[in-house]
């Protein structure tokens, strides 16, 4: 773990009660309070995970699923460990995967083996990786977060990432439920 990495963990306590004093408007939560389905199913879409290999979001079909955009080197990577927390209580009806991105303040710029070990090492993450990609808007933009982040295809939100750890909650069905910013700690969400 690098100086900033530890002094990041440390000072995140802080870093989120100063950010709820500060919450700016384009951070606030966002729910699918109308129950808005999807024109197109998330569960058409598959992941490159960083070790090479390929998953089929089918086979979340029936479990609620988290989708996080994540950093190493950020306030908020702290939350690995609140993420570790709530996959490992509530595994049997909630997944998580974690999409290392690098597009705020090079805050990853590690590869994707370097990245998947300090996961491990530092917070016990035993859920799913992506393979480092691009979570904001662009021509190469995931296709997760193309899905997570136009209407068109969720049927509701249009809002990209605001930073690193925006938690996107997917119900049983299929259907994006919640927006979640940064800010907001994974505890702190009601997967119910």
């Amino acid at each position: 773990m690098t100086i900033k990495q530890r002094f990041v963990r440390v000072l995140y306590p802080l870093i989120l009660r100063l950010t709820k004093l500060v919450r700016k408007k384009k951070s606030k939560t966002a729910s699918n309070i109308d129950g808005v389905l999807p024109p197109k199913s998330l569960y058409d879409l598959s992941i490159e995970l960083n070790n090479g290999s390929s998953l089929d979001l089918k086979s979340y079909q029936g479990k609620k699923l988290m989708l996080i955009n994540t950093a190493s080197n950020c306030g908020y990577t702290p939350q690995y460990a609140e993420l570790q927390q709530i996959y490992e209580l509530h595994k049997d009806k909630l997944e998580l995967i974690a999409f290392p991105a690098n597009d705020f303040k090079d805050q990853e710029k590690g590869n994707d083996a370097v990245i998947a070990t300090f996961c491990k090492i530092h917070y016990g993450v035993t859920f799913p990786l992506a393979k480092k990609n691009q979570v904001v808007k662009g021509n190469a933009q995931q296709a997760v977060f193309q899905w997570l982040t136009n209407k068109g295809l969720n049927g509701w939100n249009d809002h990209q990432p605001g930073w690193n750890f925006y938690k996107y909650l997917i119900d049983e069905e299929g259907k994006l439920i919640g927006v979640y910013p940064s800010a907001v700690s994974p505890l702190a969400i009601d997967i119910k």
